[in-house]
């Protein structure tokens, strides 16, 4: 399929700083937001979620050798949570990389199941996903899915907090939990305790689906959300 398909956007450059840069391509029919990480320093690549058309996330992947003078190493693909539309490419993907995956510890053997894939690392709450020249604290925010993760690239001196939310915050409130009012209330109140209460206003928020947001633009809603019940 061609860069020209409706479903594959352009590749973009989100954020050129100092010690990395991140990259995105919108894929599928469903928009979905594939986020590449390149560390500046070692050329180590940290690929989150392989949702589908794999030759235009391999693309992605290539575009970011102008971006550092080392040799790409794409080191992991981590997966924010099981849903299909966030996995379809994740096999394909791998056999052609080799590359080791993670994803929420919950949520591991669904998408093993759906893709045959393994995940070499569980992850879960509080856990710190560490590569050269890359650090990602890890978020669990159940609701979404039970093993959906939230990944925040840890920054160095000046450069911005960046969570990689998954489908768990988007602009104007929380994932789809689909009129069930636990797991409603515990991915908001996930959303409320981990994220909200931890990172400052101009925390950078990158979704799993459409355009991005600051937590302080978000941060005034959340009795709304709450009251609303989605």
């Amino acid at each position: 399929m061609s860069k020209t398909s409706p479903t594959i956007g352009p590749i973009k450059v989100l954020f050129d700083l100092p010690q990395v840069t991140i990259r995105t391509r919108s894929v599928s029919e469903m928009n979905n937001n594939v986020y590449l990480i390149t560390s500046k320093t070692t050329g180590a690549q940290v690929l989150i979620d392989a949702a589908d058309e794999p030759d235009a996330i391999m693309e992605l992947v290539a575009s970011a050798a102008a971006d550092t003078p080392c040799d790409l190493d794409l080191v992991s693909v981590i997966t924010t949570h099981e849903h299909w539309d966030h996995i379809r490419a994740l096999p394909e993907v791998v056999e052609r990389t080799k590359v080791p995956t993670s994803a929420g510890a919950p949520d591991a053997e669904a998408i093993r199941e759906a893709t045959g894939i393994a995940a070499k690392v569980e992850l879960k709450h509080g856990d710190k996903a560490q590569f050269p020249g890359i650090e990602l604290d890890v978020i669990g925010l159940r609701g979404h899915t039970p093993g959906s993760v939230a990944l925040v690239y840890v920054p160095n001196g000046d450069e911005p907090t960046i969570i990689f939310s998954g489908d768990s915050l988007f602009p104007g409130g929380v994932g789809n939990t689909w009129d069930d009012p636990q797991r409603f209330d515990s991915l908001l109140t996930d959303v409320t305790e981990r994220v909200f209460a931890v990172y400052d206003d101009d925390t950078v928020v990158l979704p799993g689906h459409g355009g991005s947001t600051i937590l302080g633009h978000e941060r005034p809603h959340l009795d709304e959300w709450r009251q609303r019940g989605w």
